[in-house]
């Protein structure tokens, strides 16, 4: 028992440390400070919900439940991440409808789907916290099966592992996450650009085709998520990590129902325009302008809306 305290208290004692020094020396070396006290908090929060996952992955498999696994996961390490490093992220309505779908809680509710989102750092393992909805789970590279806690928390809470460097096993296992879909209407969360873009910009990396293929597969909806350019909270490159809320909406759900593997390209190029047009949006609404002046930031089809129309097309509903 005694080794337990000692993990916690040292890095606790750290973190403390280095809270009060980034409020004492000057400039870029406070932002030094917080940015590793609030590091080492994410580090020991994700190990302490990973734990938690796995253990409460195993009893609700053992109890029928197991599809809830990664929704109660997700919603400790909101509240941890949230206590710990001051960060959470909040629902936006977007405005737009699909076929009169609307997109934001409702559009979470959608069940099976493919949920898709961008992916700027770490920190989107946050926004999962704020947004997974339940009975759904994440697809990972099958390297990150083995690592402890996360890797174990993964195995048990039915995580889609996928070979990238053999195209056959990938295939085989989005075969099998297709026919889990269906059959037990569970959702799967990728983010499609396959790695972290580290953007200072509202831009995204070009897609990754199989979350297009899955959900044609499956016919199921793809629904996609898209989290606000967050480099004035985390910036990997300049070492600054701070506290704020960061802004995400959801858009509709996009049908795939009659699609064929010959509307993957089609699918895949419409989903990322609009993800790419929110991403603009949200970067005229958010209180930051993620770094830049409204009048700087490129524009979309919303040309013409003045900023106040767009923070009240956007400023409805929070988590």
């Amino acid at each position: 028992m005694s080794w337990l305290i000692y993990s916690l208290v040292i890095p606790i004692s750290l973190i403390v440390a280095l809270h009060v020094l980034s409020h004492m020396l000057p400039g870029r070396l406070s932002e030094f400070s917080a940015f590793w006290a609030r590091a080492l908090t994410s580090i020991i929060a994700l190990s302490i919900c990973a734990t938690y996952g796995s253990i409460a992955s195993a009893v609700l498999r053992l109890v029928g439940y197991g599809g809830l696994s990664q929704w109660t996961t997700a919603r400790a390490f909101k509240w941890t991440m949230w206590w710990g490093t001051g960060v959470t992220f909040r629902i936006l309505d977007s405005g737009r409808t699909e076929a009169g779908r609307r997109g934001g809680e409702e559009a979470l509710l959608e069940r099976p789907a493919v949920f898709v989102g961008n992916h700027q750092s770490e920190l989107d393992i946050l926004l999962l916290g704020c947004m997974f909805p339940q009975y759904c789970s994440v697809t990972a590279k099958k390297s990150l099966k083995y690592t402890p806690f996360l890797g174990w928390f993964m195995a048990l809470s039915k995580t889609v592992f996928i070979d990238r460097a053999d195209r056959k096993t990938a295939r085989a296992a989005m075969s099998g996450a297709a026919m889990q879909m269906q059959k037990e209407k569970h959702s799967v969360f990728i983010f499609p650009e396959g790695t972290r873009s580290y953007a200072e910009k509202p831009e995204l990396l070009p897609f990754k085709k199989g979350a297009f293929h899955l959900a044609i597969q499956a016919q199921v909806p793809i629904v996609p998520v898209v989290a606000a350019n967050y480099s004035h909270v985390l910036n990997m490159k300049k070492w600054i990590f701070r506290s704020g809320e960061i802004d995400f909406s959801v858009l509709p759900p996009i049908q795939t129902k009659g699609m064929t593997a010959a509307d993957v390209d089609a699918l895949c190029v419409r989903v990322r325009e609009a993800m790419q047009e929110e991403l603009i949006r949200l970067s005229h609404v958010t209180d930051t302008g993620n770094g830049a002046a409204p009048a700087h930031l490129p524009r979309g089809s919303f040309e013409g809306a003045n900023d106040g129309d767009l923070r009240r097309r956007a400023v409805k509903n929070e988590l």
